[in-house]
């Protein structure tokens, strides 16, 4: 799962087609404990978060078929705003979260 702090509005005076209307956001990648991890980046808002929110947010192909228009060229879009995070003491927490930390 990627976990993300939203941190600033993205103000674009143009859009391409698609993508009028859709709010664009800056996220801090972060790690299950709320630690920074990586660069920030601008996503594609579908769920009306705000500065300060956790988020869950996805990219590559994926991203594009979370807008309202699956053909719109996002490389990242928000998918949730997270509530909680909770993590089990018994599971290994490397097999997810480290295979998608690499291809980043």
């Amino acid at each position: 799962m990627l976990l993300g702090r939203v941190i600033g509005n993205v103000v674009a005076t143009t859009k391409v087609p698609g993508l009028e209307g859709i709010r664009l956001l800056m996220v801090q990648p972060v790690d299950e404990a709320g630690k920074d991890r990586g660069k920030p980046l601008a996503a594609a808002d579908t769920t009306l978060a705000g500065p300060g929110d956790l988020v869950h947010f996805t990219t590559s192909r994926e991203a594009a078929i979370a807008m309202p228009d699956p053909f719109v060229p996002v490389d990242a879009a928000i998918i949730a705003i997270v509530d909680q995070v909770s993590i089990d003491a018994t599971a290994k927490m490397t097999p997810v979260f480290a295979a998608k930390a690499g291809r980043t």
